[in-house]
């Protein structure tokens, strides 16, 4: 009786862990993108600004901040709307090597003691692996949901007989064709095994 509930239970929350996970995460980086570019974007207000003005000390900080402000801004919105998701993944991929610099560039902020006992502006930086685990998951799950659409949809469309001027005669003809090369494909690759 207690197992059965038990096991109700865990399957409910994996259900839910399931259904709304990845727009949680979305929600999350979108959130946390939005506000703290919006806080670089205004100037001082981030408590981020004298960290990142020494990092890049060869850049003006009052001009350099509130662009880097809107290019997180931008990740943010990006993470926010699924169809947006490679842009989101291109523009983390730009901007996330530049916020390890300080552990490069300033480690005597970065670091009590090295390699370990780390600041609070360190801990900042670290949490970052974070963010990007979670955009690896977002960006591997949408992904892998677009080719499953297409794996389903592909076929369908393509033995469909086409009318329109547009395509030449017999065009429709080689989607089984393509189909039947992609099976044997499997089928060798699965005999290789």
């Amino acid at each position: 009786m207690i197992r059965t509930a038990l096991n109700s239970f865990d399957r409910l929350v994996v259900w839910a862990m399931d259904s709304f996970g990845i727009k949680f995460a979305r929600l999350a980086i979108g959130i946390v993108f939005i506000w703290f570019g919006a806080l670089k974007m205004i100037g001082t207000l981030s408590p981020a600004y004298d960290l990142v003005a020494a990092t890049i000390y060869w850049l003006t900080p009052e001009i350099i901040i509130p662009l880097i402000g809107l290019w997180e801004v931008a990740i943010g919105v990006a993470f926010l709307f699924p169809p947006l998701t490679r842009l989101a993944l291109v523009l983390l991929a730009g901007q996330m090597p530049a916020t390890f610099l300080p552990l490069v560039l300033l480690p005597e902020v970065c670091f009590t003691v090295f390699p370990f006992g780390l600041t609070l502006e360190g801990q900042y930086i670290i949490k970052n692996l974070v963010i990007i685990a979670c955009a690896l998951i977002i960006g591997g799950t949408a992904l892998r949901k677009e080719a499953q659409v297409a794996e389903k949809v592909e076929p369908e469309i393509a033995t469909e007989p086409r009318s329109s001027s547009l395509f030449p005669q017999g065009a429709g003809q080689r989607a089984p064709a393509r189909n039947e090369a992609r099976r044997q494909l499997s089928r060798t690759k699965a005999s290789t095994r």
